[in-house]
């Protein structure tokens, strides 16, 4: 007989004799859910304190920077990296200690911070902020190509004119002048006009000197005259 046939009562004896036979599995399935809901908001709570955790770290770590107690700095830094390092401010903290690397000269300690930074970023913005720097060392250690291949991999939001710049930095390094003056335009085109470093831009552009396209008029003459 269809069920749609079925009178209020006999509906009512089915839904009495599915309850009974499957009774266990729905009294499991309401504890199984009530205890993910609960375990949910256990981890959201552990996840804020977390990260509380980590913005008070990071903020001691901010203080002893000013101060310029390095070795204090970078005991945070390394219990960050190491206890709290799901989270952007062990990120952060990566890159303060790649700072103060850079400081002491120390190019080879600051890469090594920033490639952890870079391994840990989750988000593209935060990936970019830190590919830049290290482009930038790269740079730094004579490693031009390694820099330029680097670039490539940067995700691209909204840094474009940064990475233009940095490209262009490494085609001069590599005596790549017209790809260069290139990269240097491609830069001033994606830069705001009013932006404080457009002028450092277009100088490293008119150190590159205009592309020789053509002969200058005297030496066309020249070369007509011997012709």
């Amino acid at each position: 007989m269809a069920f749609d046939v079925l009178d209020e009562h006999e509906q009512g004896e089915l839904v009495r004799k599915w309850v009974r036979e499957n009774w266990l599995s729905i009294v499991i399935g309401i504890g199984l859910g009530v205890v993910l809901l609960f375990g949910w908001q256990q981890w959201r709570t552990h996840r804020a304190n977390r990260d509380m955790d980590a913005a008070v770290q990071y903020d001691a770590l901010g203080t002893d920077m000013t101060k310029k107690d390095y070795d204090a700095a970078k005991l945070i830094a390394a219990k960050l990296k190491s206890d709290y390092a799901g989270t952007p401010y062990a990120v952060f903290a990566a890159m303060r200690e790649a700072e103060i690397a850079t400081q002491k000269g120390d190019a080879d300690g600051a890469l090594a911070s920033l490639d952890w930074a870079w391994q840990h970023a989750g988000i593209d913005a935060l990936k970019t902020t830190v590919g830049v720097n290290l482009v930038r060392v790269q740079l730094a250690r004579g490693k031009a190509q390694e820099a330029l291949d680097f670039i490539g991999k940067l995700p691209k939001n909204g840094f474009d004119s940064v990475t233009a710049e940095l490209r262009g930095d490494a085609l001069v390094a590599l005596d790549r002048k017209d790809d260069a003056r290139a990269a240097y335009a491609e830069a001033l085109a994606k830069l705001e006009p009013g932006a404080p470093n457009r002028g450092f831009i277009e100088m490293k552009l008119s150190d590159l000197g205009a592309a020789a396209t053509a002969a200058t008029p005297a030496k066309a003459d020249a070369e007509k005259k011997n012709s």
